[in-house]
């Protein structure tokens, strides 16, 4: 695999150098996949554009294409047709070695399931991407991100010694530690109980405050969707409107 990261594409960049490009920009976004009965449009010309920094909430009902589309921002899907650009860096022409190291260093994804290796420890579990990153300071770091999703005293626990909110907490650990400009969220509280669920919330939206990261959230709840900046509707592939419905 390559090892060299991926320069972002010098459009949008101002005089003193820094970039001025959306986080995230998606333009008539299509993706048609083959089944049994012949072509599915599963987006059909989906139009994002988010700032750097922002909360965005994504709802929809199920089937709508609300994963589909955070999986196309993280390069894990490849669209059929349109214009595809994260944190300036387009993804057109990137092979999959280009998408994993871009993805490695620019994008943090936390599941609804917390996906964490069964037979490492907490501390290793969040050391893997970093060292992936090369970081020779990966335990010092992963150390760091754990103590400040008060994991400090769990450090050497598997997950299968933790309860489902503090495997949560590892997976945010984890997504944080290598200071991605953007966080996928994907129901992150859908096998939490409700009082679990809340607190890993109010840490997911401390951390995205304090580092300052843009936050994609999909959600079927709509009062943690109206604690974004920004929510946009989704319904049959495409982004039907933007707010919180009132009914």
């Amino acid at each position: 695999m390559k090892d060299t990261p991926i320069a972002p594409q010098k459009d949008n960049v101002s005089k003193d150098g820094v970039s001025t490009a959306p986080a995230i920009l998606l333009e008539s976004v299509h993706l048609t996949l083959e089944g049994p009965a012949g072509p599915v449009n599963i987006l059909r010309g989906v139009d994002l554009s988010v700032a750097p920094g922002t909360a965005l909430g994504v709802v929809g009902p199920s089937g709508s294409g609300k994963t589909t589309m955070l999986m196309i921002v993280a390069g894990l899907e490849r669209i059929s047709q349109g214009r595809v650009a994260i944190a300036g860096t387009e993804y057109a022409g990137l092979d999959e070695d280009d998408l994993a190291l871009f993805r490695r260093d620019t994008v943090g994804i936390v599941f609804q399931s917390f996906h964490l290796i069964p037979t490492m420890t907490a501390l290793e579990n969040v050391a893997v991407p970093l060292e992936f990153a090369g970081r020779k300071d990966a335990f010092e770091r992963a150390a760091k991100h754990l103590t400040a999703v008060g994991l400090g005293h769990r450090m050497e626990h598997y997950p299968g010694q933790l309860s489902g909110g503090e495997q949560q907490r590892v997976a945010l650990a984890r997504a944080f530690a290598v200071e991605p400009k953007i966080l996928l969220a994907d129901e992150p509280t859908g096998n939490l109980d409700g009082a679990t669920g809340q607190q890993i919330i109010d840490l997911l939206f401390e951390l995205h405050d304090r580092h300052q990261t843009t936050l994609v959230l999909i959600t079927h709840d709509m009062k943690l969707a109206a604690r974004c900046e920004r929510v946009v509707r989704i319904a049959d592939g495409l982004i039907v409107g933007e707010g919180v419905p009132t009914s």
